[in-house]
Formats: structure tokens, C-alpha cells, sequence
């Protein structure tokens, strides 16, 4: 059964978009079958995977309001390697939908089972709110992963998704925790960056992962053509970080699963 992982933190601007693509891209390299599913009305991850949101048939809003099986809805990304479940602007009206309904906060992880067993991952890209599609995607998840700014509004918005988290973990899904904390658009000249992250150091410890993602103009380029970062510009320092994490992801992965047969 694939491992679901919710990449959320309800600040704009962290690279939480930007991290569920190239994530995604990069797991799918060391042949892993991965699932991204834009659950944002943005559709930043669908148009950033090369898909135009703006001609899909379905998308998660057909999905999520169960017109639609998950098949109808997934597409391959030609170049990337990952499948997807696209998202736009409909998911605002899922939203709605799902507010009226019993069981609103399960939706996601019920649609989900179904395909569990086809993909190792499943990683979902959540709006930059804790509305009701992303209380869906912490239910749904095993894990969490938090990209974010090492600035000061950031550790002040860091707080208020934990606190969400722990109550999730309390009342409804048990088993989720925070997979890690990632560190974007990192720049080591600046004294804040450096104070902040030794801070999430002190807090997170082995939570956080050693892998920063740097501030890099080619990773922000490559969604504007569509592509992953490893496929616009492998030799990039944006490139070599995702890989990076993939691998530090994986290795916590194997380590996860070595102590529970133990």
C-alpha cells in the first residue's frame, strides 16, 4: 500500500507547490510509482506537470464528488515520470459540496483506497489554507511534510499547523505525523535565514531534514515551462537538492519500516 503524504503549510509562497512537483519527479526517478494529486483550485502542480488545467475533462472536483472514478481522472505526465491527479478552480466548489455532507473530512481518504496498492507514494499538493480539502489530505496522510521560509512570519504560521496536526492526531487519524520539515528558498547570507533555521534545529531535531533547498532562479523558472526541475535543468543546485531529499525521504522510509517488522 503506498505511503500518502500531505505537503501543506498555510502560508503562500514556501515552495509547497514547488516541492510537491519536484518531489514527486524525483521519487519517480529511482523508479518509484508515485501519484500527485493537486488538491489546490490554483492548479499550480497540474499546470507545473506540463498539464493545462484549463482542457481537463474531469479533476479532483469530479473526484471528490464522486461523479467520476479515479481513473477517469488521472493522467500520466509525459516526461516527469509521475501520474496525476489534476486540479482546478472546480475544487473551490468541491469545497462547498463536501461542507454539507457527513463524513466531509473522509472523502479523500475513501476515494483514495481504491488505488492505495498501484503507487509506492502518494504525495498531495494542499491550498495554502487549513480549509476543508486540506483537513481531507491530513486525514487521508501517514505523513506530513512542512516546507518552509526560514523567516520569522513563517516559524509564527509554523505554529498554528501543528496545533492543527495534534488535534487531527488526537481525534480523527491516529497515525499521522509529521514526516519532516523542509527547508526552501534557503539563503545562508542572511543572518534571519540562519538564526531561524537553528531554531527549527533545536525543535524538530532528526524532524527536520538536512536537505535545503536554496533560493535558485532556474528552480524558479522551470513550472513557466512546465517541467521539473531535474528535466529543465538537471545541474542546477534546485535539481540536486530535490534528489536529495528523494533519497533522504526513501532512507527514512526504509528505517520506518525496518522497526515496524521489528
Amino acid at each position: 500500500m503506498g505511503r500518502i503524504l500531505t505537503i501543506t503549510n498555510q502560508k503562500g509562497g514556501v515552495g509547497k507547490t514547488t516541492t510537491s512537483i519536484n518531489l514527486s519527479a524525483s521519487l519517480a526517478a529511482t523508479r518509484k510509482k508515485v501519484l500527485l494529486i493537486d488538491l489546490d483550485p490554483q492548479g499550480n502542480a497540474t499546470m507545473g506537470s506540463g498539464i493545462d488545467k484549463n482542457s481537463l475533462q474531469y479533476s479532483g472536483f469530479e473526484w471528490l464528488t464522486q461523479q467520476v472514478t479515479a481513473a477517469d481522472v488521472i493522467l500520466p505526465t509525459s516526461e516527469a515520470g509521475y501520474d496525476l491527479l489534476p486540479g482546478h478552480g472546480d475544487l473551490t466548489a468541491a469545497e462547498v459540496k463536501l461542507l454539507g455532507e457527513s463524513r466531509r473530512e473522509r472523502r479523500l481518504l475513501e476515494s483514495l483506497r481504491p488505488i492505495l496498492d498501484q503507487y509506492d507514494f502518494v504525495l498531495i499538493d494542499c491550498p495554502p489554507a487549513l480549509n476543508v480539502l486540506t483537513l481531507n489530505a491530513l486525514v487521508a496522510a501517514h505523513g506530513v511534510i512542512i516546507p518552509m521560509q526560514c523567516e520569522y512570519y513563517a516559524l509564527e504560521g509554523l505554529s498554528a499547523l501543528i496545533k492543527t496536526i495534534r488535534d487531527i492526531q488526537s481525534t480523527i487519524n491516529k497515525t499521522l505525523v509529521i514526516e519532516g520539515v523542509l527547508r526552501t528558498m534557503y539563503d545562508p547570507r542572511n543572518r534571519l535565514s540562519q538564526d531561524v533555521s537553528a531554531q527549527l534545529v533545536e525543535h524538530f531535531g532528526e524532524k527536520l531534514y538536512r536537505t535545503v533547498v536554496p533560493r535558485n532562479v532556474r528552480l524558479a523558472e522551470a513550472p513557466g515551462f512546465g517541467k521539473p526541475i531535474m528535466y529543465y535543468d538537471p545541474y542546477s543546485k534546485g535539481a540536486k537538492a530535490y534528489l536529495a531529499l528523494a533519497g533522504e525521504l526513501l532512507r527514512r522510509n526504509d528505517r520506518r519500516q525496518r522497526e515496524e517488522s521489528t
